[in-house]
């Protein structure tokens, strides 16, 4: 049954909130020292026939370990075995195009499942609001800039679970949501109204509460878009980025709501396709600069789970590099998942050549495919595959109760 969300619930949620705001060779396993564990404490070194994650890696090709990295926009409206099977994917993002009916949504989830080697973390980008991929079968929440005038992280929290419970009934795990950028600057035009606001405090609070709720729901959260998207008058679709921050800058404004995403508990963290000078020199953008992603981010803030690119087919991380060379560059960096490769002959058989040419270690590459089953396995998908019904999604999407939330949220954001 739908879980109910309770006056009472509520405020003991926003009180809590409120609390915290306050105060070598391929197919060999992975050693314990190269196995990167999804949170801050270490677990026990353990054998490959004690863990599951280890069992499952041990078992993989080279091939099948290149495309676990690899989440690509399949077109059609059902399942394409063939690619997945071709290039052994880990994953696929879901866009309207992919969307008409529950009935068929459930079949195409179900069908990607069918078809994976290992259960598929099957994607999409509803963060409510301007941007929801799903939008036509689900509730139609407000988006952040709504959920942040409410000032009440409870809210938050719960329209996350809701989201959550409704992409899961669907039989979708990954949410590439919350927006964690502090948008600053007036004529963003690729932020604005998706973020939470301009006070990285309340971004914090709110970005957390998100986290939060979909880990209540069983769906994995991403925030994004790291190192902050939020003070640029250039779409980084159309161009790059340039973010003049100084370091100090970026400290104060840009990474407060990522420190509190990572300390909720994050599942995975998105890369811009910006550069900031006082981060990184080089020129290259955030996507594929290491000293952003396994310094910065990895190093400095601790960060222990999945890293995703932003999509690999927008301008922003394809003005200096080809577009198999992006997708080595960003392994390379620090990222886990390569989502929307443009080419996905090109990323897959680019990864590939540089893990046999020894460009790509095999142990960096194992420490990708390690975050990833970790993420499964924290789902509940790493032994079996997850199978959705259309009777309960029919139960879930657009209930009474989320509908109520939704209409609760617009008269809090007045």
């Amino acid at each position: 049954m739908v879980r109910g969300i309770r006056t009472a619930r509520l405020l003991a949620i926003a009180t809590v909130m409120t609390a915290c705001a306050a105060t070598a060779p391929a197919q060999s396993p992975p050693t314990a020292a190269n196995v990167v564990s999804p949170r801050p404490s270490a677990a026990p070194a353990t054998s490959a026939a004690s863990d599951p994650v280890k069992r499952v890696l041990a078992g993989m090709s080279v091939e099948e370990k290149v495309g676990q990295l690899l989440m690509p926009v399949l077109p059609g409206t059902a399942a394409d075995a063939r690619t997945i099977r071709k290039y052994h994917l880990g994953g696929v993002i879901l866009f309207p195009d992919n969307i008409k009916t529950v009935p068929q949504v459930v079949a195409l989830t179900n069908g990607l499942q069918a078809a994976g080697k290992v259960p598929m973390l099957i994607g999409t980008d509803q963060e409510n609001g301007i941007v929801s991929r799903v939008g036509a079968l689900m509730t139609k929440f407000p988006g952040a800039s709504v959920i942040g005038d409410t000032g009440d992280p409870a809210l938050s929290r719960a329209v996350a679970e809701a989201t959550g419970e409704e992409l899961r009934a669907l039989g979708v795990n990954l949410d590439f949501a919350p927006v964690a950028d502090v948008n600053v600057n007036p004529r963003n035009p690729v932020i604005g109204r998706r973020a939470y606001g301009d006070d990285p405090a309340k971004v914090s609070t709110m970005v957390a509460a998100a986290v939060k709720g979909f880990a209540d729901s069983g769906v994995a959260a991403t925030a994004k878009h790291f190192p902050g998207h939020g003070d640029t008058t250039t779409d980084s679709h159309t161009g790059l980025p340039v973010i003049k921050h100084t370091r100090k800058q970026w400290e104060k404004l840009d990474a407060p709501p990522f420190k509190a995403a990572i300390a909720a508990g994050v599942d995975a963290i998105m890369t811009a396709h910006i550069v900031i000078p006082s981060l990184d020199p080089s020129g290259d953008p955030a996507t594929l600069s290491k000293p952003v992603l396994t310094g910065l981010l990895r190093g400095k803030l601790g960060f222990k789970g999945v890293i995703s690119t932003d999509a690999l087919n927008m301008e922003g991380v394809r003005t200096k590099y080809g577009d198999g060379e992006v997708a080595v560059r960003a392994v390379l960096a620090g990222a886990d998942l390569l989502l929307m490769p443009p080419s996905l002959d090109k990323a897959y058989g680019s990864v590939l050549a540089a893990v046999k040419s020894g460009r790509i270690s095999q142990q960096r590459l194992d420490e990708s495919v390690t975050r990833l089953l970790q993420l499964r396995q924290k789902l509940g998908i790493l032994r079996k595959a997850p199978e959705a019904s259309v009777a309960r999604a029919q139960e879930v999407l657009r209930s009474a109760e989320h509908r109520r939330l939704a209409a609760k949220v617009v008269r809090a954001g007045r």
